[in-house]
C-alpha cells in the first residue's frame, strides 16, 4: 500500500506595498540629477530625508556627500543644538 505524504499548507502572507521606484543608473552609480539634488539639499536638510527623496539608504547618502566634500551648514548644526 502506498502511503500518502502530508503536504504542508502554505500560509498567505500579506505583501508589503513598496514605494514607487525612481529611475536611476546602474547599482551604485549616481545620475547627474541625483548629485545636483544632493548638493542642493545636503547642507540644510536631515540626511534621512534626503535619502528618502533619492530612494537610497542613509549610509549611502552620507558616504557620497563625504566623498564630494559636502558638509552641513553651521546654521543647520546650530538648529540641532550643536556648535
Amino acid at each position: 500500500m502506498a502511503k500518502k505524504k502530508k503536504v504542508a499548507k502554505k500560509k498567505k502572507v500579506a505583501k508589503k506595498k513598496k514605494a514607487p521606484k525612481r529611475k536611476r543608473a546602474a547599482k551604485g552609480l549616481w545620475t547627474k540629477a541625483e548629485v545636483n539634488l544632493l548638493k542642493k539639499l545636503f547642507p540644510t536638510n536631515p540626511t534621512s530625508k534626503i535619502a528618502a527623496e533619492l530612494g537610497r539608504k542613509t549610509d549611502t547618502v552620507k558616504k557620497k556627500a563625504s566623498r564630494m566634500g559636502l558638509r552641513k551648514s553651521k546654521k543647520y548644526m546650530r538648529s540641532l543644538g550643536r556648535k
